[in-house]
């Protein structure tokens, strides 16, 4: 195939590589080049380049001007692609025929204008870090005025970008400017001043503001600042790292992410962003994993490649009300200069990618994220506001990386196309907990008693996977070990026993006896409640004297230790307070709309109104109710909901259905009414029940011939676990009787142990079984665990990307193999090895009933096929096998081959990617010999040669029962491709 067919043939992939990045760089790149190489005419470029218009029509035109130039160019356009795209984006193509080299064209041409256009790649590699003295020595020969030095310092455009337009405007001005260009970088280079910043070192100035930033930041970080610091335990001894995952859309990664990686290039999906998202529950670790970075920077133990750190929090910017400029905002926010203020910024402006911005909390800003209010200029003053939202785009000090933390609920799609990438942080790994609880108990004896009690409680251990959770319970430990009742089950459980454990540290412990203990500080619960329900409402997180003033909050119940002393930015002169940790405030508000006599009747129906967890509209209505008259009308001014009032509602409505639990009853018997705490129950049993019917409604008639199946609308995993907090079976029943499916699908849901527990006390009570779907969430071994009790109910489970290791298999299959229903499961991209095939091959031969086993990109061997082998010799049912992209080669294909050659259910086998040979494909013919029910063979990605695919042709001729024998993408050339199409049809190459 010659290199312009080439070229056509591959249009829609060479389109998408080039464009689904969002970024023009790569178009840009390849444009450099064929410039340079002179394939491309100073007209042509122009006509591909049309400002305002969209990416992928230029690249269409650049495709269609490529393809009429002939074969040099396709070929010279090829090669061109092949050196500017990262295999990411490129690894699809193939590049067969065109130039393995791109010759550079003798440095000086015979004009200087030339000379622009023939270098123009490494030029403008050399000029994106010196645009402001190239311009300088522009301006003062007189050829750029100051209309062009504005044109080409656009701040939305990326530093290469500069550079171009630069070239571009230096052409537009003739040799004369060329030249002075030319010998400026000249001089450059000669005077050994490195173009690209190597060995440079900052202004005195800046260095000694530097040093003073990074002790202020050192002073912040060094003890734990979350959960209030409690125990002013050192970040040192008490930091354990939680699991970091890339975003589910990215190219797949193996290997646990470090926080190197959080800045690294790994998992970039937009080059020409600047920010980074770091996303997870509340609890999750987030603003922890800031302050490690921040301690990390501050000693000069990781990213040095930063001159200057800024650490901001959002929960701190809310109580903003002035306007800033950039300069102010992060001079009075973070570290004001003792003098050169101005110098100081300057450098910030001259040097965006020395610079990292970091803003805990996003999801906690009373506004939502919008970037419909464009802000370029650095020195005019705005709302805090507005700042972030321009910073975290990129319509100010582009350049300048910014890291974000934020619960995934309040992260949008106008928000994402604006990420550089996203990183999840998914809590604790069983192994995690294991280190934080030693941490916290300097005594290895309570330690090992705390986890030996975690282990003994399966559904405590999956609520420990959240690093709030887990402080709670390690803070708690005496209160944990001396359970009298069952150690706790639910999260409402487990701030139950914070709360007991508060206030028996704070009073003498004759006066905590017994169930009484809430009844005797019934005044502050419903003090501190107020203040927590009305700061909800209003999504505020800190709060002044007259906030406590007006919800009768006395210095006897700050003395408790739930509120904290913050830090006010508005105000320095008098005490501010919030609440150990945000979902403390919701557990508060919780208590207060459970136990107070002042709450509008309606507020527990409107808290569970759907409608009411929008992101649109005022979302916090439920409470509206109780605010006063002034506190409505200012709510009602501001007109604008924040992403986080959703999420803190759920969390919220949640701990309400754990409160009222018929297990909690006797805490209330003194604190409220039976008659009022009956009806409060009757309430979140119907709205529970109303919510799961909306969900049950909205399931669409199957098509004929296929399975009813209901993908989980948004809330729906919420009202599980409200369920499962209400530990009421009755409820859960009532729910599963109307649901009337045969798959259920969960993906993309954010699930992790705790949601996995609530599903499984929910799902058991399903009338018929069902397929499970749970690809791409967070189950991890722990969650396997949690989700046992609904096996039986499953007859298939998918479990696609979701960290699971052999430990996690064992637990499940062992299970698995006792419930009759179950026949089909799906473990793509975990974290299998050859251990877990002993498992599955017992599996095998155990259950004769088993349909389907795909097991596609793990760490499986030759050794864990053989393994495999042994239980399919046994098996008589399975149909369907998928071992993608994993590591079986030549050995372990022929001994699959030899276990299935006999098999009369097989219809499907999936050998993708796994480094076969002939020698495997020979084998796997004597499969398709025999087989009276084999449809396909996927046999891509392999270095099958000749010789193993006449094996396949000649097995072929003696089955007419087989469709597809697919062979993409092996060591064939492709005269033998056609060769081998024309003879048997159904092979696809």
């Amino acid at each position: 195939m010659s290199v312009q067919e080439l070229v056509l043939r591959q249009r829609t992939e060479i389109l998408n590589a080039l464009c689904s990045s969002g970024s023009a760089e790569h178009l840009e790149q390849v444009l450099d080049i064929l410039l340079a190489q002179g394939e491309l005419i100073w007209e042509d470029y122009q006509n591909i380049q049309v400002p305002g218009r969209a990416l992928y029509t230029n690249a269409r035109q650049l495709l269609d001007l490529v393809y009429t130039k002939g074969l040099e160019t396709c070929g010279l356009f090829l090669a061109a692609l092949k050196q500017v795209l990262p295999e990411v984006h490129g690894g699809g193509l193939t590049f067969s025929g065109c130039c393995s080299n791109l010759e550079e064209k003798e440095e000086y041409q015979s004009t200087s204008t030339q000379t622009l256009l023939t270098q123009r790649p490494s030029l403008v590699s050399k000029l994106q870090c010196c645009i402001d003295g190239a311009v300088k020595v522009l301006v003062i020969s007189g050829h750029f005025t100051s209309a062009d030095c504005d044109e080409v310092r656009l701040p939305i455009h990326t530093p290469s970008q500069q550079a171009r337009r630069l070239l571009d405007h230096v052409r537009s001005k003739g040799e004369s400017a060329a030249k002075v260009v030319l010998q400026y970088i000249q001089q450059k280079q000669e005077s050994g001043s490195p173009l690209s910043q190597a060995k440079w070192t900052p202004p005195k100035e800046v260095l000694k503001y530097q040093k003073k930033l990074s002790s202020s930041v050192s002073a912040q970080s060094c003890f734990l600042s979350t959960y209030g610091g409690t125990s002013h335990m050192s970040l040192d001894d008490i930091y354990t790292k939680g699991e970091l995952e890339l975003d589910h859309n990215c190219v797949d990664v193996h290997g646990p992410l470090g926080l190197e990686d959080i800045l690294g290039t790994v998992g970039t999906v937009n080059e020409e962003a600047d920010t980074v998202l770091v996303s997870g529950d509340a609890g999750g670790g987030k603003s922890t994993l800031l302050q490690r970075l921040h301690l990390l920077w501050a000693r000069g133990s990781a990213l040095q490649d930063f001159v200057l750190l800024f650490p901001f929090s959002c929960r701190r910017l809310n109580s903003e009300t002035r306007e800033l400029s950039v300069q102010e905002l992060l001079f009075q926010h973070c570290c004001w200069p003792d003098r050169e203020q101005e110098e100081i910024f300057q450098f910030i402006l001259d040097h965006p990618h020395l610079i990292l911005f970091t803003f805990d909390g996003l999801d906690e800003l009373k506004q939502s994220f919008s970037d419909e209010h464009r802000l370029c200029c650095p020195t005019l003053r705005a709302p805090v506001h507005i700042l972030l939202f321009n910073l975290i785009q990129g319509s100010l000090l582009k350049g300048v990386r910014k890291v974000v933390t934020s619960r995934p609920e309040a992260v949008g799609p106008v928000l994402k196309k604006h990420l550089r990438k996203e990183v999840l942080l998914k809590g604790f790994s069983p192994s995690g907990i294991d280190c934080f609880v030693r941490k916290h108990h300097r005594d290895p004896t309570v330690a090992a008693k705390v986890l030996e009690s975690l282990q003994t409680n399966t559904a405590l251990l999956g609520l420990c996977h959240s690093p709030v959770l887990c402080w709670i319970v390690s803070q708690c430990h005496k209160e944990l070990l001396g359970c009298g009742e069952g150690s706790p089950q639910t999260i409402t459980d487990v701030y139950l026993m914070i709360l007991q454990h508060f206030f028996q540290h704070q009073t003498s412990p004759k006066s905590t006896r017994g169930l009484d203990w809430l009844q005797e500080h019934l005044k502050t619960v419903l003090h501190l409640g107020k203040l927590a329900f009305e700061g909800i409402g209003a999504t505020g997180y800190i709060f002044s004297g007259p906030d406590l003033e007006t919800c009768g909050v006395t210095e006897k119940d700050i003395c408790m230790g739930f509120l904290i002393q913050s830090k006010n930015m508005s105000s320095t002169h008098s005490k501010c307070y919030e609440f150990l940790h945000v979902t403390m405030q919701c557990f508060f508000a919780a208590l207060y709309i459970v136990l107070s006599n002042d709450t509008d009747r309606s507020t527990i129906c409107r808290l569970f109104e759907p409608r009411n967890m929008k992101e649109t509209g005022l979302s916090s209505t439920c409470f509206m109710a109780c605010m006063s008259s002034t506190d409505k009308q200012e709510r009602a001014l501001e007109g604008e909901a924040t992403a986080s009032e959703t999420p803190n509602l759920q969390i919220t409505a949640t701990f309400v259905s754990g409160l009222l639990s018929q297990r909690h009853q006797s805490l209330w018997l003194h604190c409220c009414p039976t008659a009022v705490m009956e009806k409060r129950v009757r309430q979140v049993s119907k709205c529970l029940s109303k919510g799961m019917q909306k969900h049950f409604k909205s399931i669409p008639q199957p098509v004929e011939g296929e399975k009813k199946s209901m993908h989980a609308m948004p809330g729906f995993i919420w009202l599980i676990k409200c369920i499962y907090e209400m530990q009421e079976s009755r409820i859960a029943k009532c729910a599963m009787s109307k649901l009337e499916v045969d798959h259920l699908k969960l993906t993309y849901c954010n699930i992790g142990p705790v949601e996995c527990t609530a599903l499984a006390y929910v799902l058991q009570h399903l009338r018929n079984p069902v397929g499970l779907q749970l690809d791409n969430n967070s189950v991890g071994d722990v969650g396997v665990e949690q989700l046992l009790p609904c096996m039986y109910i499953c007859n298939s489970l998918y479990l696609r990307n979701n960290n699971i290791t052999d430990e996690g298999i064992r637990k499940l299959l062992a299970k698995g193999i006792q419930c009759d229903n179950f026949q089909k499961i799906a473990l793509f991209n975990n974290k299998l090895t050859d251990a877990c095939t002993q498992h599955f091959s017992h599996l095998l031969k155990t259950k004769q009933n088993f349909l389907s086993l795909r097991l596609g990109n793990n760490n499986i061997t030759e050794e864990g096929a053989k393994q495999l082998a042994e239980g399919l010799k046994f098996n008589h049912s399975l149909q369907y096998l998928g071992l993608w992209g994993n590591k079986i080669g030549d050995a372990g294909t022929e001994a699959l081959a030899s276990a299935l050659e006999s098999s009369k259910s097989l219809v499907w086998l999936s050998l993708v990617g796994n480094g076969v040979g002939s020698a495997g494909a020979c084998a796997l013919a004597n499969i398709i010999k025999n087989s009276t029910s084999l449809e396909e063979l996927w046999l891509t990605d392999n270095c099958i040669t000749r010789t193993g695919v006449e094996c396949l042709i000649q097995a072929l001729e003696h089955n007419t029962h087989v469709i597809s024998v697919w062979l993409r993408n092996n060591d064939l050339s492709l005269e033998e491709v056609e060769e081998m199409t024309q003879r048997e049809s159904r092979l696809t190459f």
